[in-house]
């Protein structure tokens, strides 16, 4: 039985929504580009940009829009994606890809050529962060706050007692 998503995130970019629909599917797992309406003559922008586009990463629905008007907004670290990821091989390839032509950030946040803010991170950092023990969770925490890419085998090391 397939979910319904309730909620659906909605990007409004400038004049790029079917190119950053394209580039996220293209790195993410059970991606697609769903559908694309664009604006018809007449219909108060700049004929064949996106009006709407809905596209999945990962099983999950989002909506991405153009608009040839000028608006005074963008993009900012306010809201982000964080992204759960099982190896380091998947946050590189994330990282490389994702930071091409965008920013790199503290604690494992980027910025993509678009001005979209992702927080690309692994799942086990929340297993090391919810241990128990404070010392190991304060070294974790120590060398997390050291990186921009976060590195797995560096927080097993903190984790572990071999990395201060």
């Amino acid at each position: 039985m397939s979910k319904q998503q309730r909620i659906t995130p909605c990007l409004w970019f400038d004049r790029d929504a079917e190119d950053a629909a394209s580039f996220y599917t293209s790195l993410f797992p059970h991606a697609r580009i769903n559908h694309v309406a664009r604006y018809a003559a007449g219909e108060g922008d700049v004929e064949g940009y996106v009006k709407y586009g809905h596209f999945s990463l990962g099983g999950e629905t989002f909506i991405a829009m153009d608009s040839g008007l000028d608006h005074n907004f963008t993009f900012n670290e306010a809201i982000s994606f964080e992204v759960a990821c099982t190896s380091q091989p998947q946050i590189d390839h994330l990282w490389e890809h994702l930071t091409a032509g965008g920013e790199e950030q503290p604690c494992g946040w980027l910025k993509d050529r678009f001005g979209v803010s992702w927080q690309i991170e692994p799942l086990v950092l929340q297993t090391y962060l919810n241990d128990p023990d404070p010392e190991r969770t304060a070294r974790v925490m120590r060398a997390f706050l050291q990186m921009t890419k976060v590195d797995i085998p560096t927080l097993t090391r903190a984790y572990e007692g071999h990395g201060d």
